[in-house]
């Protein structure tokens, strides 16, 4: 069975998402996750951007929503933030 992407999609764009991604908790990560997320969705709303640091404060989850148009730039988006040797994690 041969799935069409257009009518079998999970999401429907544009949607709401949460971008989360997980680093060591250093100086400027929050900035470099906003920074990549930025360039793909222009300005961020204010409160969209959230931080929480693992239990034992070692590294930081930051969480980003953002208005997202497609799926293809969801892709791009969490292909830029995996390449980047600072982010150990993306979801």
């Amino acid at each position: 069975m041969q799935m069409n992407q257009e009518t079998d999609e999970i999401m429907q764009y544009p949607c709401e998402i949460a971008i989360k991604a997980m680093g060591k908790h250093e100086p400027g990560f929050e900035e470099v996750v906003v920074e990549i997320v930025t360039r793909h969705v222009g300005e961020l709303k204010d409160g969209c951007v959230s931080c929480r640091p693992s239990k034992g404060g070692n590294f930081l989850a930051v969480t980003v929503r953002v208005q997202a148009e497609s799926r293809e730039q969801m892709d791009r988006i969490y292909l830029e933030l995996t390449a980047h040797e600072r982010v150990s994690l993306a979801l």
